[in-house]
């Protein structure tokens, strides 16, 4: 739990969800990193290793929108931050489409995370409500 968060915020099963899906990501990142950053011998590298840092980057930002919108004050603010919420995970989702295309074992591993955020996108629509 971080220092700075409410209680009852780091209780929220979306939060949870979300830190699940950051540590999820982060894993599956570094298991892929390993095999993409390699040089095809053209001299370029695989393109999957920029979806690899997106999924990372995109699982970062979900439990910051999840506290801003707990915390402002009027619904028209609470509704930006679910909006970005939910552009983050729609591409966070698309982002481990695209890496399951790619040329690496890690991407055994990605149905685990489409799973988590399937649920995550259920816990956001009941958490949307409750705002």
């Amino acid at each position: 739990m971080l220092p700075h968060l409410p209680q009852n915020l780091s209780e929220l099963p979306i939060y949870q969800k979300a830190m699940d899906i950051f540590i999820l990501s982060r894993s599956i990142s570094t298991y892929l990193n390993q095999d993409l950053s390699y040089l095809h011998p053209n001299g370029h590298e695989d393109s999957h290793i920029y979806f690899s840092g997106d999924i990372v980057q995109q699982s970062v930002s979900l439990a910051p929108e999840i506290l801003k919108a707990e915390q402002a004050r009027h619904s028209d603010k609470k509704h930006k931050h679910v909006a970005s919420l939910r552009k983050l995970t729609n591409r966070l989702y698309s982002n481990c489409r695209r890496l399951e295309k790619c040329n690496s074992n890690g991407k055994d591993y990605i149905p685990l995370l489409r799973r988590e955020i399937r649920a995550f996108k259920k816990l956001q629509h009941t958490w949307t409500l409750t705002l």
